[in-house]
């Protein structure tokens, strides 16, 4: 039986969503009954497809007989979650050719780190290459030659717009890919520790590369619970990676032999099933409810707060802060990995990883398991995990795929319930996310990662216009007491919303020193961001005239999340007499950005999804 909770806040977003989703649903109806996407193309259009192609390669896209198969990629070699896509490309072609079918890369999309730019000019481009992204697939695939779609990407906005721009091709099959994690290097705390340590001039900036060097040291994603890795989470529990596959370690047997399984799976649904199930099939209303009860119930990254929305609305689905709010009363916290915990996805992985946590869920009515996958109908098959085939005896009935992967129950019990739990031991009854509403907006927190004797602040305002003023005011031994630090003119329009993930060695230093201190800002925090309570995404922002442009120096705030709520203690009358506190404007050129005015003009607030795209 569904949770009744699932169920109210289901129903109300198919009723909020009626008019858009029937809009793009009947977009998605005209694109399927167009002739086959190669057909109508002139010699010269497909001269210019085959230019480079084998002569093999060449004949079969002559024929026009056999899938030609769409590569998205965001590999680079600076950053390591995205390196092993290096050689992806080359497994998928070689795969479709066993297929008699062909397979192009059909166009790259940049894959920036959140976590080079951290404090850098750089991180106020970071929430609008999520568009650029997606605008970047959709060119990819404008070409109109292919029939199905491999989208690799891992990280912070990568995945998101991958799948945003994929969306306007919805009529089409879409898998993703995921490259898998990192090894485990040191602990979270011992790293974490360190960075605090740093961030009081206890250790030299030799010992603090030295302990990240040890934590990043390898290609993979990294392996703490941040955006990426929520990210994979998503696509699996979303039913666009296959079964298990979304914590599975590079350069490994099994990794390969998943990649290749998608690949057969695509082309064997593409030359053999009629009904075949695209990318709209997938991503319905059920499904992206399927999504927030994922990261509620795992302590996702805040991030998806925004991208969710962004997805949601690339489907005609109109979805809220308020509908994450009352999901999160209800969904169980399930596991613990870092920032919520000590242990990193990998441990997450080998204590059961996402089919156990699916299981649990579909168990307690928290998943609408009658949804489409890209293995077609319901949510059973993902309750299982993929292992190297040695042991015919072992295959599921319903499992799908080349005889080099078969998938096997998941763990009947969690193998460490430190780390991941079932749903009649949960850690908390409620969710990982919490809707801040009061007089000065509304704004969400990521309340896993905050100790419960922390979770109420209610202390005089410090004003900051950037993050660069706190990290001084720290330097300078201003920030000894308890307070709520505001940090202003930091929203999409002002600066692209920057991360603001460097004050969190400070905020922490400060807490662990015994004062009572939160964050209220218009900006974001990284996903790996906890511990000190946070009030991110803040709107409206402050040069729309947010009433956080308005807070002085020494007004008393209250953050208090158990009970959703945000507010400075100033009267009404007051506020109303009061100015905007706006800096002079900030600088918007240099590293790129003055070419991102447009998307600043445009951007919709947090709460929208701060998105440049009128998807309405």
């Amino acid at each position: 039986m569904l949770h009744p909770r699932i169920q109210e806040v289901t129903q109300r977003v198919i009723e909020r969503s009626q008019a858009t989703r029937q809009a793009y649903l009947e977009r998605i109806s005209h694109a399927k009954k167009q002739t086959r996407v190669r057909a109508g193309l002139g010699c010269g259009n497909i001269a210019h497809v085959m230019a480079a192609c084998s002569s093999d390669d060449k004949a079969r896209l002559k024929a026009d007989e056999q899938p030609n198969l769409a590569i998205i990629n965001s590999y680079n070699d600076m950053l390591s979650a995205h390196v092993p896509y290096k050689d992806y490309p080359d497994l998928i072609k070689d795969i479709a050719t066993k297929f008699d079918a062909t397979a192009q890369v059909a166009g790259g999309v940049p894959a920036m780190c959140d976590g080079v730019t951290q404090g850098r000019d750089g991180m106020e481009l970071s929430l609008f290459s999520r568009d650029v992204i997606a605008m970047s697939t959709a060119i990819s695939l404008s070409h109109d030659v292919f029939d199905g779609v491999f989208c690799l990407g891992v990280c912070d906005k990568i995945v998101p717009g991958l799948l945003i721009g994929a969306l306007s091709f919805g009529h089409l099959p879409v898998y993703f890919l995921p490259a898998g994690p990192m090894q485990s290097g040191i602990p979270n705390k011992e790293k974490a520790r360190i960075r605090q340590q740093f961030a009081q001039g206890l250790v030299t900036r030799e010992d603090l590369l030295e302990a990240e060097s040890a934590s990043y040291h390898s290609a993979g994603t990294c392996t703490f619970y941040g955006t990426a890795n929520s990210n994979q989470m998503l696509m699996e529990i979303m039913g666009l990676h296959l079964p298990g596959s979304s914590f599975v370690n590079p350069y490994t047997e099994l990794r390969d032999g998943l990649t290749g399984n998608a690949v057969e799976n695509m082309l064997k649904d593409l030359t053999q099933n009629s009904e075949l199930t695209c990318l709209a099939d997938v991503i319905s209303e059920k499904t992206i409810i399927n999504g927030l009860v994922g990261l509620l119930s795992t302590g996702g990254s805040t991030n998806h707060a925004i991208h969710l929305v962004a997805i949601a609305k690339a489907a005609g689905v109109q979805i809220t802060w308020k509908d994450m709010s009352d999901l999160s009363q209800c969904v169980p916290l399930l596991t613990r990995i870092y920032p919520n915990g000590s242990a990193d996805v990998n441990h997450f992985q080998a204590a059961g990883g996402m089919g156990f946590l699916m299981k649990e869920l579909a168990k307690g009515g928290f998943l609408h398991t009658d949804v489409k996958t890209m293995l077609g109908e319901g949510l059973a098959p993902y309750m299982s995990e993929p292992r190297l085939d040695k042991d015919d005896s072992l295959i599921m009935s319903d499992a799908k795929g080349p005889s080099k992967i078969k998938w096997v129950p998941c763990p009947e019990n969690s193998l460490d319930e430190e780390v991941l739990r079932p749903i009649d031991n949960p850690f908390s009854k409620q969710g990982g996310l919490q809707l801040l509403t009061g007089n000065i907006g509304k704004a969400v927190i990521k309340v896993s990662a905050v100790a419960i004797e922390h979770q109420v602040v209610t202390a005089p305002a410090k004003v900051f216009s950037s993050q660069a003023a706190l990290q001084d005011a720290f330097s300078r031994n201003e920030l000894n007491e308890d307070f709520i630090a505001v940090l202003k003119e930091q929203g999409p329009k002002a600066k692209g919303m920057p991360e603001l993930h460097k004050l969190t060695p400070v905020m922490a230093t400060l807490q662990d020193q015994g004062y009572k201190v939160a964050i209220v800002t218009d900006g974001r925090m990284s996903g790996a961001s906890g511990k000190v309570p946070a009030a991110i995404h803040l709107a409206p922002e402050a040069v729309e005239g947010g009433i956080i442009a308005k807070i002085l120096d020494g007004d008393v705030i209250t953050l208090d999340a158990p009970n959703g709520i945000v507010k400075v203690h100033v009267s009404d009358e007051e506020l109303e007499k009061r100015e905007l506190q706006l800096s002079q404007p900030p600088q918007t050129y240099g590293t790129g950005r003055e070419l991102f005015e447009g998307f600043r003009n445009i951007v919709s607030s947090a709460d929208l999804g701060a998105s440049s795209f009128g998807l309405e």
